[in-house]
């Protein structure tokens, strides 16, 4: 839903109704919208191939989009490489665009790998309405990529890239067909590794909500599985959101500490159930006349007059305005479902 929104936002449709009604037909908002960046060497092809086999989804990179793709800008895209000339941001913005428009990106999923390079090419994908759920950004030390640069391999025949050191097919046939790659001199990285910290600062600052920086000096399957664990989480909603928090535990395990903790931190009504019946005593309310009696003896407070006490005090204003936490009740499957018949439920 929010997804949707968004796009009603940056497209502004004539038809809103027929908009959304078409969003829902052709979206899979389900589908991973991920960014791998960092500078050359840190791994970027490595992790973007693993996760487009892992959830099924399309990668696109600048190799994909000018040696694979049949787009309509893709042959002004490689004159340029063909001249040695860098290729604009707004003819490589709109590549992206083109192929993140088609239907497998759509319904698998994009894995967008080493772009966007700088601010201005991520403004541009904004304002196309291409806005990444997650972001992974791979660091390493200067020294670390320029040793790790030597190394590398290209497979021509898969694209899949692999290290003399830390990364070698074990498959003989790979080992004879791998290729030393064009960019691999130190002169070239440390050039490379210069205009990438130049423009990393901007691109952090435009996508920090969504963004996770992972250590790639380390090894593969250490850095796989943190990105792995990363791109699986959701991002909480922006919608408004009223906490309603039980705490459990057994006597003595700090549940009354840490709800006042809790609530102290985030600005919810903290509610202990054994000082909740003695403020009703104290203030001589007609539920706390009814329970005084089970106080001043010693005996338990019966289930459906702590209920009671309880809808009341959270159904009050300032609960249901900034949420609450509550413990020291329930104790039992009976108390947990009169709370839950009273319409109490903690999310």
């Amino acid at each position: 839903l929010q997804n949707m929104l968004e796009e009603l936002l940056i497209h502004r449709p004539d038809d809103p109704i027929e908009f959304m009604i078409n969003h829902l037909k052709e979206n899979n908002d389900d589908a991973p919208k991920i960014c791998v960046l960092g500078p050359p060497a840190s791994g970027k092809t490595t992790v973007a191939m693993w996760l487009s086999k892992h959830f099924d989804a399309i990668r696109v990179s600048q190799e994909t989009l000018l040696l694979k793709e049949t787009l309509t800008l893709t042959e002004e895209a490689k004159a340029y490489k063909e001249k040695n000339q860098k290729i604009p941001n707004a003819l490589w913005a709109n590549l992206i665009r083109e192929r993140l428009s088609n239907v497998d990106c759509i319904k698998q999923g994009w894995i967008l790998e080493g772009f966007p390079e700088n601010q201005e090419q991520a403004w541009m994908l904004q304002s196309f309405g291409i806005f990444p759920r997650h972001v992974v950004m791979l660091y390493a030390s200067d020294t670390v990529l320029i040793e790790r640069n030597s190394g590398k391999r290209l497979d021509p025949l898969t694209q899949e890239v692999y290290h003399t050191t830390f990364d070698w097919p074990s498959d003989p046939l790979v080992q004879q067909r791998l290729v030393k790659p064009d960019d691999v001199s130190e002169q070239e990285v440390s050039k490379k590794l210069l205009e990438y910290h130049r423009n990393f600062p901007e691109v952090f600052q435009i996508y920090q909500k969504v963004l996770k920086s992972i250590n790639a000096d380390q090894p593969s399957v250490d850095v796989l599985s943190q990105v792995l664990t990363y791109v699986q989480t959701r991002h909480r909603s922006a919608a408004p959101f009223t906490p309603r928090i039980i705490f459990c535990g057994p006597p003595g395990s700090g549940k009354s500490l840490q709800a006042a903790l809790i609530a102290q931190k985030y600005g919810v009504v903290s509610i202990c159930c054994g000082q909740l019946l003695k403020e009703a005593v104290a203030d001589n309310t007609n539920l706390g006349e009814v329970i005084k009696p089970y106080i001043d003896n010693g005996w338990p407070v019966p289930d459906n007059l702590v209920v009671e006490l309880l809808t009341q005090r959270l159904s009050s204003l300032d609960c249901l305005t900034h949420g609450w936490v509550l413990s020291g009740f329930p104790r039992d499957i009976d108390q947990a479902e009169k709370l839950q018949k009273s319409q109490i439920n903690p999310n």
